[in-house]
């Protein structure tokens, strides 16, 4: 049973920094297929950081040079560090893993990583 667990969030003001965390379990971890992703409330779910399907790390334009994604094999744990937050990343953020056979709420991002397997979430908001 994959499990994957978040933490870190919380309330910042703008310009602050978090570092969210993910531990995974219940398989054997990938380094590739791993990602976070953000839901604002009226929102789709939208991919933030990925390691994609060759071990590349990928950023929606939104982010590029103020977040990192990050991932420790030896810990089972992906990482993302936040800096320079703004309100409009204001969001419930969850991290992800790849996932076979078209389990329903699989999300394919950035190119062929179907993330099927999603943590609890937890929630950043960034105060102005």
């Amino acid at each position: 049973q994959v499990q994957l667990v978040e933490s870190g969030g919380g309330s910042v003001q703008a310009g602050g920094s978090l570092r969210l965390s993910c531990a995974a379990s219940g398989y054997t971890y990938s380094n590739y297929c791993m990602g976070w992703f953000r839901q604002a409330p009226g929102k789709e779910r939208e991919g933030v950081a990925a390691f994609d399907s060759d071990g590349t790390t990928i950023y929606t334009d939104s982010v590029k040079g103020r977040f990192t994604i990050s991932q420790d094999n030896a810990k089972n744990t992906l990482y993302l560090q936040m800096n320079s937050l703004k309100p409009e990343d204001t969001a419930m953020y969850y991290c992800a893993s790849r996932s076979y056979g078209g389990r329903w709420g699989t999300i394919t991002w950035p190119g062929d990583c179907d993330f099927g397997y999603w943590g609890q979430g937890t929630q950043v908001t960034v105060s102005s």
